[in-house]
């Protein structure tokens, strides 16, 4: 499955951003799909994950409450909406999708959208 992510941008603190990820070559039905980020000099961290099973979101500790996750089977997409934005949430954001039972490590998937940036200032 071939992925990629857009809506990145920059804004100021409070504010937000939409980002979407759109799958092509297989359905996104049959995969969990995540959202990670990787902020300078830093490792990738989980964001969140649309379980495939249920569509239900898992969200990081840092960002419950001002982000949520949602997909879109037909349409093939799942997108981060991102509010009250902080400047800690400064990252490249990636989509991903695994066909694992696990969804919270970076190695749990196969397949990485591009990433695109999020920048946010105080």
């Amino acid at each position: 499955v071939q992925l990629q992510a857009f809506g990145g941008g920059s804004v100021q603190a409070g504010g937000s951003l939409r980002l979407s990820c759109t799958a092509s070559g297989r359905t996104i039905r049959s995969y969990h799909m995540g959202w990670f980020r990787q902020a300078p000099g830093k490792e990738r961290e989980f964001v969140g994950v649309s379980r495939r099973s249920s569509g239900t979101a898992i969200l990081e500790d840092s960002v419950k409450g001002r982000f949520t996750i949602s997909r879109d089977n037909a349409k093939n997409t799942v997108s981060l909406q991102m509010n009250s934005l902080k400047p800690e949430d400064t990252a490249v954001h990636y989509c991903a999708a695994s066909s694992s039972v696990v969804f919270r490590a970076p190695r749990d998937y196969g397949y990485w959208g591009q990433g695109t940036l999020v920048t946010v200032s105080s």
